[in-house]
């Protein structure tokens, strides 16, 4: 018989899990609007990186909204919260990445560790806060 415990550390493996698959997806649509951007349209770096970075948050959010965090959370309410995290991390790393690409560093790994940082930080920002007490909310009863 499976205790609490194990239940909630199974929907936290599995929370994980789809958060990464979804954060992949989110990313190629990132890293193609990005290069498209970058080396077709030839903007310089940071409108380059807030446009692809919005097409992927916004992506981002859908998917795990529905999918991960199953969540019947006012839509509005946690748009806003996970606005109020990029309002922290797009300056931050908008910043970041045009000072390392001003000083020579290769724009694609500047956006690849962005990304990185960028997953870790929004998982533990989301669940934690965007739906703290609104994690399988929207789960159909039979």
């Amino acid at each position: 018989m499976r205790t609490l415990i194990q239940l909630e550390k199974r929907e936290d493996l599995t929370h994980i899990i789809k958060f990464t698959l979804f954060s992949i997806s989110a990313g190629i649509i990132q890293i193609i609007s990005f290069t498209i951007l970058n080396e077709v349209v030839k903007l310089i770096y940071w409108p380059a990186y807030l446009i692809a970075l919005t097409l992927s948050v916004l992506w981002n959010f859908t998917l795990n909204r529905k999918f991960t965090f199953k969540s019947a959370a006012n839509i509005p309410k946690a748009m806003f919260k996970v606005a109020c995290y990029y309002l922290v991390f797009t300056p931050l790393s908008t910043w970041w990445g045009d000072s390392l690409e001003a000083i020579g560093w290769n724009e694609y790994l500047i956006l690849g560790m962005t990304m990185i940082i960028n997953f870790v930080t929004e998982f533990i920002f989301t669940k934690f806060y965007v739906y703290k007490n609104n994690i399988n909310t929207a789960v159909r009863k039979l």
